[in-house]
């Protein structure tokens, strides 16, 4: 039975979902002002994996990712860009769907955008100032009252005391308390601005997911998730205007990633260890290695990027690819007991960095089955590791369309500060795929006439270029160190 750490409670508890056989999932999107980074790509490839685990379950899932292309980054840069805003969030949700498609990351079943869902947002607003919950304040804004709320706090392990002592001190007349958070901003010269009741404005943050949440998959869901820093306020603040709002629980169970670290640091613009999805995509050779390396550690753990870390994620990618070369999938794919303990890996807490694992034993077991040259159980434990693998949405190429992909060459951009950034790193020229192949056919050329002398400096040349050649009885094959 699937387990789910409830970051409500704190403790793993059995999924039951609230319609069987049906589960209805929300995670927090991107804000789209800028390219999606690392911490966007693991939120994005957990709940993915999410997904699609529970679709294997049998669950049928409606998933709904929001993109927030509304709120003051959003008008600051696209003011300095000197672009219409529409036209400015446009080009990054055309940018974002491209990492998606990069990292084998699924469109959500609905994306839904904060702009779309205005006449939501002022209808839950309204209704929360209707039952005393918020109330308008002369400068036009709307605030959620902190303290109406007695569950406050709780979700986040917080004291309503405790917030207060620890606010920082600000002049806003406009609050009945320093805690209260806005739910509607009074429009601003200058800024785009809808009708509402409390005169031109546009909505806060925090109202925008209970808006879309709610009103796609209901009052009271399954699952809400997103990164570990939207725990509070964002989702503390969620949990309060929803349940005042609608007299319901809002979700049954919260899951919560961990964070990207870059050399066990946190990562930061102004550390200048920050990189974006697509500078990392210029540093592997396939987009799969960045989804391996965000799934080898469990989805809550902070997880460490490093340039080491991509080349283990690498080498770890190619031994599963190896395994698989020259064997025939089956048609019909056998279970044994390593879907068992796969299955079991995924169902504590969606174990992905346990599942990986198992997949590695089973690429050991081909291998084992390869060399004793019993071809069909290679072909039925490998016909079981791609069925798996599938499952988490790694290792589904050709296993020589991936071995044989060039590694580029990094620049130093591609480290932190602290790890090497001011040492040289090579820009060598890579062969292609047609002059390797053509080198291979002098080699094997040497060999038919006996020039040994010239087979090993062809063989000695392409290593030095990263290319490692196989001879086997039928043939010679190659692929990418």
């Amino acid at each position: 039975m699937l387990q789910i750490l409830n970051s409500m409670s704190g403790r793993k508890e059995v999924f039951k979902p609230l319609v069987a056989g049906t589960v209805r999932m929300y995670a927090c999107g991107i804000t789209v002002y800028d390219y999606c980074h690392l911490g966007h790509a693991r939120m994005l490839i957990v709940f993915d994996m999410v997904r699609k685990y529970l679709r294997s379950q049998g669950y049928q899932v409606t998933f709904v990712r929001n993109i927030t292309d509304i709120d003051d980054k959003i008008i600051a840069r696209a003011a300095e860009n000197k672009q219409p805003i529409a036209e400015f969030t446009a080009h990054f949700i055309r940018a974002m769907w491209d990492d998606y498609a990069a990292l084998g990351v699924e469109r959500a079943d609905l994306e839904p955008r904060a702009t779309e869902y205005i006449p939501a947002i002022v209808s839950i607003i309204t209704r929360l100032v209707r039952r005393g919950y918020a109330y308008p304040a002369p400068n036009g804004d709307v605030y959620f009252a902190v303290d109406k709320f007695k569950d406050y706090g709780k979700f986040s392990g917080r004291k309503l005391e405790d917030l207060r002592a620890g606010a920082r001190v600000e002049i806003n007349e406009a609050k009945h308390d320093p805690l209260d958070f806005v739910l509607w901003k009074g429009s601003k010269e200058g800024e785009p601005a809808w009708d509402s009741p409390w005169g031109p404005g546009r909505p806060g943050w925090h109202i925008e997911c209970s808006a879309m949440s709610t009103q796609i998959l209901g009052p009271h869901f399954d699952i809400h998730g997103g990164g570990m820093d939207l725990v509070f306020p964002h989702h503390e603040n969620e949990i309060a205007q929803s349940c005042c709002a609608t007299d319901e629980p809002f979700v049954n169970y919260w899951m919560h990633n961990g964070f990207v670290r870059v050399d066990n640091e946190k990562m930061s613009k102004s550390l200048g260890n920050f990189f974006t999805i697509r500078e990392v995509l210029g540093w592997v050779r396939d987009a799969e290695v960045i989804r391996y390396l965000l799934l080898s550690s469990h989805y809550r753990a902070p997880i460490n990027y490093s340039v080491e870390s991509l080349d283990q994620a690498d080498a770890a990618l190619e031994r599963l690819y190896l395994a698989l070369r020259g064997v025939e999938l089956p048609t019909t794919v056998t279970a044994s007991s390593a879907s068992d303990k796969f299955e079991a890996a995924m169902n504590d807490d969606f174990n992905t960095a346990l599942a990986l694992s198992e997949l590695q034993q089973l690429a050991r077991e081909i291998n084992i089955a390869k060399t004793a040259k019993n071809m069909t159980l290679a072909s039925q434990l490998a016909g079981e590791m791609v069925y798996l693998a599938k499952v988490i949405g790694v290792v589904q190429q050709v296993p020589d369309v991936f071995l044989r992909k060039a590694a580029p060459k990094r620049g130093p951009e591609a480290y932190s500060t602290k790890a090497a950034r001011s040492a040289s790193h090579s820009e060598g020229k890579v062969l292609s795929d047609a002059e390797i192949d053509q080198l291979i056919a002098q080699r094997i050329a040497a060999r038919k006439s006996k020039d040994w002398k010239e087979s090993d400096r062809i063989r000695d040349e392409l290593s030095a270029q990263g290319i490692l050649l196989e001879d086997a009885a039928q043939g010679t094959s190659w692929r990418r160190r």
